[in-house]
């Protein structure tokens, strides 16, 4: 029931009060980037938030060599403009898709992701909580495709099929410009098949009930571009008298911001100007929510005089050992005596010992089987 009010109240001023609470407590955003090496990563992010954030960057002293495994590499930036300061991390998997075998390659990136996820709950269910619990959790994950011109490899359905189901994967075609016009539009059509046949929900969803017709619209827009050719440069060059970012090539030179020469402009965009905070709600009210509920969900089977800690993480059965010693059976309670007619003391309850694991598995596996309680 709408109530109508007889005078001024002031609540209109609640959006000013959140807006100086929220610029007095800065903001959070995380971002990981995934794809082979040679493909541009760093310097799409560089070029992205038109700072030096990369990891690359930032330690040129480290020459790249091929891990052996896959590395998972952040570093953290306090970046501001017009007073809005804003913690951006970065995260880089130097390794991933640049061996012979690359099998499971998703594995590492899933661990990273669930610890993230891991790290927020046990703050979360602590008993002595923080005021504001740090935000670790991966917020977009940008999955870059080689511009190869066919179709996506079976590595890259694969890695996005796990992907998409702990965090927000926005695929985008890197160094685009090696590709003409009519080769680039014919492997997005491929890829965007691709992703329908496998069902990968890269992110955004165009049947999010609390999105508005504007913003469904805008999102079906978005969905009819991705995955987003893109050309990043941090290199500034002059064309009719005006400094633009862009690579210079023997044939001209190709404009980072020139919606005619690439997509980049509308990545940032979605990044930044219109859907970074839906990307930290989704992350939080999604997949962080799924991962709290299957982390959470063995706690229903387990006695609660049992529980000594945080319950067990989400992972394969075979990684969770429970055992549980039998409780001697005391007759409905009666004490029983022995042979000098003394009572007996009722054995006292063992509880159940979890193994702790980690939690860098799939969230969607069974947890903790029926049998093994």
């Amino acid at each position: 029931m709408k109530t109508h009010l007889e005078g001024y109240v002031g609540i209109d001023t609640l959006t000013e009060q959140i807006r100086k609470k929220a610029l007095r407590q800065g903001f959070e955003f995380n971002v990981m980037v995934v794809g082979g090496a040679g493909l541009g990563k760093s310097t799409l992010v560089n070029t992205l938030f038109k700072s030096k954030v990369s990891r690359r960057v930032c330690h040129p002293e480290e020459e790249y060599k091929t891990p052996k495994t896959i590395e998972i590499k952040s570093i953290s930036h306090v970046i501001e403009e017009k007073g809005i300061r804003l913690q951006l991390t970065i995260t880089d998997t130097p390794g991933f898709g640049d061996h012979v075998d690359n099998s499971k390659c998703w594995q590492p990136i899933m661990r990273h992701i669930n610890d993230q996820y891991e790290k927020y709950l046990n703050e979360e269910i602590s008993i002595k909580r923080r005021k504001r619990i740090p935000d670790t959790r991966v917020h977009c994950c940008i999955y870059f495709i080689p511009p190869s011109g066919h179709s996506l490899r079976p590595v890259d359905i694969e890695v996005m099929k796990r992907l998409v189901q702990v965090a927000n994967v926005i695929p985008v075609i890197a160094k685009s410009d090696s590709l003409t016009e009519e080769e680039r539009e014919a492997f997005k059509q491929r890829i965007q098949k691709d992703l329908e046949a496998n069902e990968i929900r890269v992110y955004p969803t165009v049947d999010n009930a609390d999105n508005d017709e504007d913003e469904l619209g805008n999102n079906a827009k978005i969905k009819e571009r991705i995955p987003f050719a893109v050309v990043g440069s941090t290199s500034q060059h002059q064309v009719a008298g005006k400094s633009v970012l862009g690579r210079k090539t023997r044939w001209g030179i190709v404009e980072v911001e020139n919606e005619a020469h690439c997509e980049f402009i509308h990545l940032r965009n979605m990044i930044i100007r219109t859907h970074l905070q839906d990307l930290k709600e989704v992350t939080a009210q999604v997949h962080y929510e799924l991962y709290r509920h299957k982390r959470l969900e063995t706690l229903k089977k387990l006695p609660l005089d049992s529980v000594g800690s945080a319950p067990p993480s989400p992972n394969d059965a075979n990684n969770i050992t429970a055992t549980k010693t039998p409780v001697p059976n005391n007759n409905n309670n009666k004490q029983h005596a022995n042979n000098n007619g003394s009572p007996l003391k009722p054995s006292p309850k063992t509880p159940t010992v979890v193994k702790p694991i980690d939690a860098g598995n799939h969230v969607g596996q069974q947890a903790l089987s029926e049998s093994q309680i």
